[in-house]
């Protein structure tokens, strides 16, 4: 691990010794950690690795941008303040929670036309499952 570390670190002093090099370079991390970026915000209120692939994100932008690893150790410091209170709460607490995170999940997917689209899979016609959006 470290001589790949090592490899790396050496790679990366060749590149920031050629300015369009280093340009170039800085503007694929930042592309490419703005994406993955984008896509865990996205996540964030679906089951899954929402806030991991935030972290990741902001993780990949850090390499290359010093505020980006300020608002990562932020955004796990308050992740993690969000967590513990939310585990001190009682049942009902967490339920509400619960419960708010899938009507946002079920807006989204609605709004998205998931339910017309898995509707017509199934031959149900009705007109409440198209997307305001999109429509049928």
């Amino acid at each position: 691990m470290r001589a790949l570390r090592e490899r790396l670190g050496a790679f990366r002093e060749r590149v920031r010794s050629k300015p369009s090099f280093n340009l170039a370079y800085r503007v694929v991390i930042g592309v490419l950690g703005g994406l993955v970026l984008i896509a865990g915000i996205l996540m964030i209120p679906y089951p899954g690795p929402g806030w991991l692939v935030v972290f990741a994100g902001l993780g990949i932008l850090a390499t290359e941008f010093h505020w980006a690893g300020r608002v990562n150790a932020f955004a796990k410091r308050h992740y993690r303040r969000w967590v513990d209170w939310l585990a001190r709460q009682h049942l009902a607490t967490k339920l509400a929670v619960m419960g708010g995170t899938c009507l946002i999940v079920l807006v989204t997917l609605w709004m998205l036309g998931m339910f017309s689209t898995v509707g017509g899979w199934l031959g149900l016609r009705w007109d409440w499952l198209a997307s305001p959006l999109f429509g049928r």
